[in-house]
């Protein structure tokens, strides 16, 4: 199964940080994609760092097209509303449905998706 890799892991890889090999092996295996909104999050960081060789690679992952089913994006809000899961922003919740609805599990260190996947079928790795 591939793997959708949030912003939090890569700007942790980035910095070398916290790198308990999993992302490497991913990588190696070819199991990694992105979306549109995760480079949106972390290409302007690296644009101003002029890291244009890895914003280059970064373009070269697989990124499957991030489509937005507004009215699944609202009942997923509401699950989370009803069971305490408060401030969960609206491009984390795009980022869950995308691995939902490209069957892709996430991988990530933003604990509130933890919380979320609880209550919709999202597959966290």
């Amino acid at each position: 199964m591939s793997v959708l890799i949030d912003s939090s892991i890569w700007v942790e890889y980035f910095r070398g940080s916290a790198n308990d090999g999993r992302l490497d092996f991913l990588i190696e295996e070819n199991l990694i994609v992105v979306n549109d909104l995760i480079l949106a999050e972390l290409i302007p960081a690296l644009h101003l760092r002029r890291q244009r060789k890895l914003i280059g690679l970064m373009r070269e992952i697989v990124c499957p097209p991030l489509e937005v089913d507004w009215d699944d994006l609202i009942q997923m809000q509401i699950a989370c509303l009803k069971n305490g899961i408060n401030k969960v922003g609206i491009p984390d919740l795009m980022i869950a449905q995308h691995a939902i609805q490209n069957h892709l599990e996430l991988y990530t260190r933003a604990k509130h998706f933890k919380l979320i996947a609880r209550h919709v079928p999202l597959a966290l790795h």
